[in-house]
């Protein structure tokens, strides 16, 4: 354990591979308890910023590369502009994620672009990033990160059983929780995962065959006829042989896309839809014990189809994180908040539960300004 730091209010960060928006949010924590929630915003991400990071994605750092030199100084912009919009004063600490390119477990590789360093000397604030290598480096999976965050979550909600978080972002992901345990990286306390795609292909379909961005409400979805045979097919790909833990790159699936080339754009997207149900609930035949209820967060609890299949799929109740007094849009950001603050004191931010790696892990950098730097 690092040395004793108080509560502080730290902001948290983080763009998903949605590429929607940058999300900031406020965070009162000590790294180990949540003291409250603060102010949050969304930062809309537009067309052209969406259509540049895009370009991005699968590729792997290059110090040649104008691209990624083009991408990095676009994200950290608009990241700065979150900061400039939620008040970050000068010296505070700051949980950045970067935007995530590439990433690549079984290799040992994960890419999230964005220069930390540059970043704390543009704002004049303390930057905790580069949350993931050090896992990667002691040969965890990298990713999920947020569990941590999400035991502390139910703890402070009050849970007492074991409960399941899942985020559908552009991948989704689980997170079994005892909250009965105390040290999110004692043995037992966690299990997490990704379950497949989230809202990503599903995306990419509309945006193709529609040009609206995402399925809104899952009405699309809802007005189509899922192919059975092709959720069996789905189900079937090595990806669900696996145990967890284990972690997707945003690309992994894309061949699937191909096997609804010929549907109906309401069949494919009651698929696809369907798919992503399908992975989460299989999840549950890993989890330790059963789970008093589901919450979920992200985007894909706005969708009113899969919140819905999701309830007939799975035995516990299905809810929003609202349920429990949280923020579905900024839990991500404030993850990043709350490890932000584990990573200025040193304690871990995955274990052999969240990412696969053989003991807890500490993890992230922690950039100064150049005024705190130099003095």
């Amino acid at each position: 354990m690092g040395a004793g730091i108080g509560m502080q209010t730290v902001i948290g960060m983080m763009s998903g591979t949605s590429l929607d928006a940058v999300d900031v949010a406020l965070l009162d924590t000590d790294g180990e308890r949540i003291g409250g929630f603060g102010s949050h915003l969304t930062l809309d991400l537009d067309p052209d910023d969406r259509a540049l990071i895009a370009s991005g994605f699968g590729q792997w750092p290059d110090p040649q590369s104008n691209l990624l030199a083009e991408i990095e100084a676009r994200v950290r912009a608009r990241h700065l502009d979150a900061l400039q919009a939620i008040g970050a004063r000068s010296g505070q600490l700051v949980g950045f994620h970067g935007q995530t390119l590439s990433h690549d477990p079984d290799t040992g590789r994960t890419f999230q672009i964005g220069d930390g360093a540059r970043l704390a000397s543009d704002s004049g604030c303390r930057v905790a990033w580069d949350f993931r290598s050090a896992d990667m480096d002691a040969g965890g999976q990298g990713a999920p990160l947020a569990p941590f965050f999400h035991h502390a979550c139910a703890r402070w909600a009050g849970c007492s059983a074991p409960v399941a978080f899942v985020n559908i972002g552009g991948v989704a992901n689980v997170t079994w929780v005892d909250p009965a345990v105390e040290d999110p990286a004692a043995a037992q306390a966690l299990l997490a995962f990704d379950t497949g795609p989230g809202n990503a292909l599903l995306n990419d379909l509309m945006l193709a065959r529609t040009g609206a961005a995402y399925d809104a409400d899952g009405a699309t979805a809802a007005a189509g006829q899922a192919d059975a045979g092709a959720v069996a097919r789905y189900l079937g790909l090595p990806y669900f042989l696996k145990n967890p833990p284990k972690s997707l790159d945003r690309n992994d699936f894309d061949m699937v896309s191909a096997w609804v080339d010929g549907a109906s754009t309401a069949d494919a997207a009651a698929t696809l839809s369907a798919m992503t149900v399908a992975g989460i609930a299989a999840a549950e035949a890993h989890f330790p014990k059963p789970v008093e209820g589901w919450f979920i967060c992200g985007g894909g609890r706005r969708n009113g189809h899969m919140m819905a299949r999701l309830s007939a799929a799975l035995a516990a109740p299905v809810g929003p994180v609202e349920r429990l007094g949280l923020d579905g849009d900024m839990l991500e950001a404030q993850a990043f908040a709350y490890l932000a603050a584990r990573t200025e004191r040193g304690l871990p931010l995955s274990a052999p539960g969240t990412t696969g790696v053989d003991r807890p892990v500490t993890g992230g950098r922690l950039s100064l300004p150049d005024a705190v730097a130099a003095g």
